[in-house]
């Protein structure tokens, strides 16, 4: 049975910090959406992320290679299973996504941010205010005017809401087991999970690499800044913000992705983009500035 300690409370400033850094890997990720949507056109989906999370966990181990060893043993299962969370979360959402239309899996992805909460109430026994409750109703509203344009339920949506389920876990289980002294060696760790898991899927049929120099370097910027660095930030900056909180902010990732489809893609604004743009973005300034109850400021934390 968990063991909840006291939550750990979080400095205003340092809080704040966290938030646009988070904001900014969030940023990050939304940059990838039309490389990942060219790439798949000539490279199967488990093949390239077993490729960009081995170069993650390579690159980032060789710049911090004493960070693991740093981890407590307690630390070193709780990375263990977030890893092992958010690689079986990255197979269900692709594998879901043979099976359903892009948008679609976009809004069912991103309803982690109506579970996360959820999970916090019932594993972290966090208190969600009312206000925080608008935010996400808010976040998701904002999800399926960007993103949808119909809904079915069958196989590809099924898997795909698994994975936001358990992407909603690994939000939480950041929120509940991160410490700033130990984010590198807890990413390190994730991410080489992460990569045994994939290959360990891929490798019996071999991996297929990127075919010419510009795949590779939509590759490797995958990996080194939306993956290593990407999940370092995203650590970190759980060690200092609450659950629903972060998960709001990280709803922010179709915006930005839709912002670079348009700068960088060559796609068009619509109104759509533009309306759901701004209820993502009401809800993530109404959980930042807005009233919060004490315990929604704290981050708790779980021993196992």
């Amino acid at each position: 049975m968990p063991v909840v300690t006291p939550a750990r409370p979080a400095h205003a400033r340092t809080a704040l910090l966290a938030g646009l850094a988070l904001l900014a890997v969030t940023a990050c990720w939304g940059s990838t959406f039309f490389l990942i949507k060219d790439l798949l056109d000539r490279m199967p989906v488990l093949d390239f992320l077993a490729v960009r999370f081995a170069i993650a966990s390579v690159v980032l181990w060789l710049l911090f290679p004493r960070a693991p060893g740093r981890l407590s043993r307690s630390s070193l299962r709780q990375a263990v299973l977030l890893g092992a969370v958010y690689a079986v979360a990255q197979m269900l959402q692709s594998t879901g996504l043979a099976h359903t239309s892009a948008s679609v899996s976009g809004f069912v992805t991103g309803l982690y941010v109506v579970c996360t909460p959820l999970f916090a109430a019932l594993l972290l026994r966090t208190r969600i205010g009312v206000t925080t409750w608008v935010a996400v109703v808010l976040a998701a509203a904002g999800l399926g005017v960007l993103t949808l344009s119909g809904l079915t339920a069958g196989y590809g949506e099924a898997l795909t809401f698994v994975s936001a389920l358990l992407y909603a876990l690994h939000i939480v289980g950041l929120g509940a087991w991160s410490e700033p002294g130990e984010a590198m060696g807890m990413t390190i760790v994730q991410l080489a999970v992460i990569t045994v898991l994939c290959l360990a899927v891929t490798a019996w049929d071999g991996v297929q690499l990127p075919a010419s120099p510009g795949d590779w370097l939509s590759v490797v910027y995958m990996a080194v800044l939306a993956g290593a660095l990407g999940l370092a930030g995203q650590t970190w900056a759980q060690a200092h913000l609450a659950p629903t909180r972060a998960a709001i902010i990280m709803t922010m990732e179709p915006v930005f992705a839709a912002v670079f489809a348009v700068l960088l893609g060559g796609e068009s604004a619509t109104l759509r983009m533009l309306l759901g743009g701004l209820l993502v973005l009401a809800a993530m300034l109404l959980v930042e500035v807005g009233p919060r109850r004490r315990i929604e400021a704290e981050v708790p934390h779980i021993a196992v």
